[in-house]
């Protein structure tokens, strides 16, 4: 008789999911707002950053961090936070994305971006676009104002025409650096990665104080890619997912490696599995009588520590490290935890919330976060 309640039980917990991971009213003392940002994870070494370099990396990550925040303080939607935070660093030649974006093999600066709503999972992505200022603005549109969630090159170009987006010059985009960097990658004939030394894609995650969530990637892709290669930023789960139930994920790195684990979303399912897990563990500590459990354990009822999360999202990394990939993500769950992990030595980041955090970092520890683990291959 146990064993069959037990069972059913089970089996409403996992109904009361969202409840568990989107309760209406956040956890007392939660922030009521909280948002995430990263700016490429890869190969850093604070002794080959000049004082100069360090602090126009501080300061743009800053400039995107506060924009996101401002919505939010304001009341904004995490949806808005998310695109105010991304739109600074495409605009900046810092990073690998918009202006700044590395070069294809054949001299091209091609764009990708993605977009996800928590609240009802819709999501928008583009990829190979070479004339449109922000990407991420143009992933919303398809997410708002098309039958579709995914765009590609000419015909995503069409649509961002056809809804009135400002055609770019190309080479608005195009920068010495990248340039150079292609140049050296076809004269010594390397690999993307021995002119990266780190993943510039951006990106950025948030909980407004509506409790709703939203993730957002936008990326140039890797130095001399070939045959349309994609990565990861523009493909829902891999590289961006965003669920009310879970968390908001934002993914930067090796992309063949982030799609083949689907990192984002793993992340977020792992999560509402730890969240089921431990309310049927809270059920079966509840004494019984003849008629069956005393009572019900509501999964709403149950708080989880930023540490669980942290973990799940180390684990998820640890898999990626392990079949050779490199990379980061930043999370932010309902309770209002913003989470990095991490498998490099670094990864420009920043994170605020409504209880005065805000902070901006590059290595690894210099947040005081567990930030994942150190590269071992």
């Amino acid at each position: 008789m146990k064993n069959t309640v037990l069972a059913a039980l089970a089996a409403g917990f996992a109904a009361l999911l969202p409840a568990a991971a989107h309760a209406e009213e956040h956890e007392e003392g939660a922030p009521k707002w909280s948002i995430a940002i990263h700016g490429g994870a890869g190969t850093l070494d604070p002794d080959r950053m000049t004082p100069q370099q360090r602090a126009d990396y501080e300061a743009a990550l800053q400039l995107a961090l506060d924009a996101g925040a401002k919505v939010l303080a304001e009341g904004g939607t995490a949806m808005e936070a998310v695109q105010a935070a991304i739109i600074p660093m495409e605009d900046s030649p810092l990073f690998n994305a918009g202006r700044g974006a590395v070069f294809t093999w054949e001299g091209r600066n091609e764009l990708d971006a993605s977009i996800m709503d928590g609240r009802d999972r819709s999501a928008g992505s583009v990829t190979g676009v070479t004339t449109v200022r922000n990407p991420i603005l143009l992933a919303d549109r398809v997410r708002t104002d098309s039958p579709h969630v995914f765009l590609m090159g000419e015909g995503a170009e069409q649509f961002a025409a056809e809804r009135g987006f400002e055609v770019t010059p190309p080479e608005y985009f195009a920068t010495e650096r990248r340039r150079e960097a292609l140049e050296r990658l076809k004269a010594e004939a390397l690999s993307a990665l021995d002119v990266d030394h780190k993943f510039g894609t951006v990106g950025a995650v948030a909980l407004d104080s509506q409790g709703n969530l939203a993730a957002g990637t936008s990326t140039g892709g890797m130095t001399g890619k070939r045959w349309g290669r994609i990565g990861d930023a523009p493909v829902i789960g891999a590289g961006t997912y965003a669920d009310n139930r879970s968390c908001a994920v934002s993914a930067t790195g090796w992309g063949e490696y982030f799609i083949r684990v689907g990192v984002a979303q793993e992340i977020c399912t792992r999560l509402r599995y730890a969240v089921h897990v431990k309310a049927l563990e809270a059920q079966l500590s509840v004494p019984w009588d003849e008629n069956g459990p005393t009572y019900i354990v509501h999964a709403s009822e149950l708080a989880m520590g930023p540490e669980i999360f942290q973990e799940i999202a180390d684990e998820v990394m640890a898999e990626v490290a392990e079949l050779g990939g490199d990379g980061g993500v930043i999370l932010v769950t309902p309770e209002g935890h913003a989470l990095y992990s991490f498998n490099t030595t670094g990864m420009y980041r920043g994170r605020a919330n409504s209880d005065g955090m805000n902070e901006v970092a590059i290595f690894g520890g210099e947040d005081g976060a567990d930030s994942g683990n150190t590269p071992d291959h």
